[in-house]
Parts: structure tokens; sequence; C-alpha cells
């Protein structure tokens, strides 16, 4: 291994808009030789740090991109990979740890590894939703690219016997156009028509649009791979322009 001390530096980029940015963010990637990223994400990068060397790699190449990235570290280079969102949540941070693992990394020795958070979608889509998830929630991607539709469709029958309000990403693609009519049907089942729901597109980005609605009738053909659909659960209330779930002790006061 180099005698060289090498960084691994998995950022967080947020929802989109700099201005949510982890402040923590752009020194951690200033700190590196290059920056790793989704191709869609370079410009992003550049936009921030000018300048900066950023290599885009494909969709569907997520595991070679940790890999790479690892071994580089694990060499003695510093490296940043970058995730939209947060990195931990359906992001790069999992994949990158167990590759340097898999190279027989301790956790201890080089590569140094910091891994900086960002604004998930699922917050930032609440944010303009006022407290949806305000309480007890999950967070379920239905891409079956990965997981299969099976598997889903029993962590959806949990949530919804759970009575959990829901952060439902990746719910619609060309590749998978009934995933989220699939989603809502399993839980329909378990909640009243009149649930609380929402569609909210490019979160904190330009173009940004908020659909509410109800259970009963929840467009699914009105999402894109762009949306966070939030499907409350039976504390869930819209109050004016907002949905609120409302915690415990609210709850036994409403029914006194």
């Amino acid at each position: 291994m180099s005698a060289r001390n090498g960084r691994l530096a998995i950022v967080g980029l947020g929802p989109g808009d700099p201005a949510y940015l982890c402040e923590r963010a752009r020194p951690a990637l200033a700190a590196v030789e290059v920056v790793i990223a989704y191709a869609p994400y370079c410009d992003r990068v550049a936009a921030l740090l000018p300048g900066i060397p950023v290599e885009p790699w494909p969709i569907g190449a997520e595991a070679e991109r940790a890999a790479d990235a690892a071994a580089r570290a694990r060499a003695g280079a510093s490296v940043a990979v970058v995730s939209s969102g947060d990195p931990g949540v359906y992001g790069m941070a999992g994949l990158c740890l167990e590759a340097l693992y898999e190279l027989g990394w301790d956790g201890r020795d080089d590569p140094e590894v910091e891994i900086v958070p960002g604004v998930t979608a699922a917050l930032a889509a609440a944010s303009r939703l006022g407290a949806p998830l305000a309480v007890d929630f999950a967070c379920l991607s239905l891409s079956d690219l990965l997981v299969p539709w099976e598997l889903i469709e029993r962590r959806l029958e949990a949530i919804g016997a759970g009575d959990l309000a829901v952060a439902l990403y990746n719910p619609r693609s060309r590749a998978r156009p009934h995933a989220l009519d699939r989603a809502v049907t399993v839980l329909r089942a378990h909640r009243d028509p009149a649930t609380p729901a929402a569609l909210v597109h490019d979160a904190c980005r330009p173009g940004e649009r908020v659909e509410i609605c109800e259970l009963g009738c929840l467009r699914a053909e009105e999402a894109s791979m762009d949306t966070l659909v939030v499907i409350g659960c039976s504390s869930t209330r819209r109050l004016g322009r907002h949905l609120v779930t409302l915690r415990p002790r609210r709850r036994r006061e409403e029914a006194s």
C-alpha cells in the first residue's frame, strides 16, 4: 500500500438547491483530488467547486463506482463519492464501506473516511407539506432493480398494518409504470380512503410542485422518479394548506 494517507469522503448533495447543502460538504469535496459521481450530478459538483476534477459514471454501476473509489483511497489517493440527498439513505455510503472492508480495511487504518450527511428527499418533501412525518414513519423505495417486488409488497403490508406514515421513493418510471398503483392498492387495504396524501415533485429544486390529495384519489400517473410520495396514517390531518401527523398527546386530547 502507498505511503500516502488515503482519504475517502462520501458526501450528500442534499435535494438540489445549494441553499440546502450541508455546510461541511464544500470543504470536504475541496480537500480531495477527484470526485466520482453519477453523471447527472457532475454539473452540481462543478457548480459548487469550479475546476475540481469530476469523473462521471453511468446509472446501474453503483457497486463498481464504490469499489473503484475504495481501491483508490486504499492505495493512498484522496477521493470523494457523492450522492443526491443523504449518502446513507439509498445512497453510496453503504456500498463504499462494504467495498473498503472487502479490501481488508479495519476501520482504523488508511484511508480516513468521512461521511457528510445531506437532506434526504423524504425530509425535503415533508418540509414543503408541513409535518407529515412528525411521528413514527417509514421510508420505502418502490424500485425493484435490486429488491424483488414480492419483498417490497411485504414491507408495504407491514407499513399498512403498523399504521405508519410513509415516504415512497422511486415511485414510478417508464420501466415500472404500475409500481405506485400497486403500492397504493396495498395501503388502501389498511387505510381510510380519506387519508391525506401528497405528491411532491422536484422538492427544493427548480420546478418544484406540490399536489395534496386523499389516498382514495391519488393519481399515480402524475408521479415520476423526481417525485416523493407521502401517504399519511390514521393520525395525519390536513390543516389548511399543511399535512400534520399529530403526536400521541394531541390525539388523546381530541378523543376526550
